[in-house]
């Protein structure tokens, strides 16, 4: 979710049941004055793997693979495989596999968002 989208929904939250509803309804007027814009999910950047790949360098480039993620989506899951990897020395490429995946998997359910 982009940020102004996380913004939006944080204000959301903080508000009571009526203003909620209204600006849900407010949002559903603009939107039928043609205020709608389809979007579309570019497709990830396909840079390989290289040799030997550190994980810091595996998360940069996946940055640059799939930059219509907004990295903080992603980056507890990210930051929490790194620190097993530095910390408790989990094998680097079994952690870069697994931030691979959570990269892919944010890109497909953005994907899906937007169909």
């Amino acid at each position: 979710m982009k940020r102004d989208a996380k913004a939006l929904v944080d204000l959301f939250n903080t508000l009571d049941n009526d203003r909620q509803q209204s600006l849900f309804d407010y949002a559903e007027f603009l939107q039928s004055k043609g205020g709608s814009v389809q979007q579309d999910v570019a497709e990830p950047v396909d840079i390989p793997r290289p040799e030997n790949e550190s994980v810091v360098g595996a998360i940069k480039r996946l940055k640059q693979s799939y930059p219509m993620i907004d990295s903080m989506e992603v980056f507890a899951v990210a930051s929490n495989l790194m620190t097993d990897h530095m910390v408790k020395g989990r094998d680097a490429e079994e952690v870069i596999n697994e931030i691979e995946a959570l990269f892919e998997n944010t890109y497909k359910k953005l994907f899906r968002e937007f169909e």
